[in-house]
């Protein structure tokens, strides 16, 4: 099976980017060379990693990075999306870490020369831990030690990046790390949730303040993941249930960065649950942006329920991922579309999409034919969604190569790389051949 679009699909042009994408933690290792962060702590306490595993060595990419790039360039891919580890980069008293920032500027160098357009988030996840004691996402004054972070490493970087986003989905900071605890730091409690979220907004704000003084020729942005809300019926509870979720989850979120307020759903929250809004605080967060990278993966379907509004239905005879994630391309389309219709948005880049598959390797090979029916499926939409008007300009494919799969560890493998964790030998999957004979066929 190969990657097919129609003739006349925008993202069959040479003008449209293609990626993939990775992440610090999930990949990097060289745990020596880098201040704790909260997923440490979080994988050393028994019981939160379904396989007891530790991003201590993950793909060992520390190490091993020349050949993840020259692997990278293989694919003959546009675009590398990597996230910086803040502990690597800055020292516990705030100054930079120079051996951190060499790490990561002879990486860039290398894209540069390999004519890789370096996509960097400031923040995918790994907290330092000694800023988490002092209260982390939950302490206003952690979104201000973001700010001279993203100061200190934009000017050791210099011209090397093509674009920055300050964050990668805080939703799942707020709500899995400080709501209901299943990721880092580990924190349960509805009081926290939108309280973590509001100082991960100002910390993106504060960011672009940055990077529109110190790097203003590089596309500046946030990337934000959306599970689009569908109801389980026609019927007007299920309706209204959908709709609160979607507030509750998606447009919490962009809402804010684009038009400056939250949902209207704040007014029903218990006033314990809301965030500490500041003045002044909104208009930092919905400093302009330059693009808005989305993140998909599935849908939800929600009921109504008495209790707590809105309850979630589990996918049944459908299509599933690995994950157990329903199958669902055409909520891609509706998502982007509905995105576009609500909010006067920026350019947008698909910053992750992919799917978790259960793998095997036989002979150096492994047949992914579902992975690359998805992606198939999940790129029609995207092309689906650009003729029906949203300004959509690159797709980064979530992951180059199987890794620390969070609370999972490495029982889920989303990579189109296979990588074996013993001897960290990298196998390129039959997905990772047919987005680079795909992106080979562009005009």
């Amino acid at each position: 099976m190969k990657i097919s679009l129609p003739n006349d699909s925008k993202l069959t042009s040479k003008d449209f980017l293609f990626g993939v994408a990775t992440a610090s933690f999930q990949i990097e290792g060289g745990i020596a060379q880098r201040l704790p962060c909260i997923w440490d702590s979080f994988c050393a306490d028994e019981g939160n990693i379904a396989d007891n595993s530790n991003g201590d060595i993950a793909c060992d990419h520390y190490h091993l990075w020349k050949n993840d790039i020259a692997m990278i360039k293989s694919l003959n891919v546009d675009a590398y999306r990597l996230s910086i580890s803040w502990g690597r980069v800055i020292n516990q008293d705030g100054s930079p870490n120079n051996e951190g920032i060499t790490f990561y500027i002879n990486l860039l160098d290398e894209l540069k020369a390999a004519n890789i357009k370096a996509f960097v988030t400031l923040y995918h996840w790994d907290l330092p831990q000694h800023l988490e004691d002092k209260g982390g996402w939950l302490n206003r004054e952690t979104a201000y030690k973001f700010q001279e972070y993203t100061e200190i490493v934009v000017k050791a970087f210099g011209d090397r990046v093509h674009s920055y986003a300050t964050l990668n989905e805080p939703f799942c900071s707020a709500y899995l790390g400080y709501e209901i605890g299943i990721h880092a730091p580990g924190i349960k409690g509805k009081q926290f949730g939108k309280k973590a979220a509001h100082h991960l907004l100002l910390a993106h704000g504060l960011a672009m303040q940055v990077l529109k003084k110190h790097s203003p020729n590089t596309l500046n942005g946030i990337v934000l993941n959306f599970t689009p809300c569908y109801p389980l019926s026609e019927n007007l509870a299920d309706i209204n249930a959908a709709k609160y979720a979607d507030d509750y989850f998606n447009q919490w979120y962009i809402k804010p960065i684009i038009d400056g307020q939250y949902p209207e759903i704040l007014s029903q929250l218990p006033v314990s649950h809301h965030p500490e809004i500041h003045q002044g605080d909104l208009q930092i967060i919905s400093h302009p942006i330059d693009y808005l990278g989305v993140n998909y993966y599935s849908r939800a379907v929600y009921q109504a329920d008495e209790k707590d509004i809105f309850s979630e239905v589990e996918p049944k005879n459908v299509p599933l991922t690995d994950m157990g994630w329903e199958i669902y391309p055409q909520g891609f389309t509706d998502l982007l579309v509905s995105l576009n219709k609500t909010y006067t948005l920026p350019p947008v880049y698909i910053t992750e999409n992919g799917a978790a598959m259960p793998d095997t390797i036989e002979n150096d090979i492994v047949d992914d034919q579902h992975r690359i029916n998805y992606y198939n499926s999940h790129l029609n939409a995207v092309d689906m969604a650009i003729k029906a008007g949203v300004d959509i300009r690159g797709y980064f494919a979530w992951s180059l190569m199987d890794n620390f799969e969070w609370a999972l560890g490495y029982m889920k493998r989303f990579g189109i790389v296979y990588v074996d964790y013993q001897t960290q030998k990298r196998t390129i999957k039959a997905s990772g051949y047919a987005y680079r004979d795909f992106i080979n066929q562009r005009k």
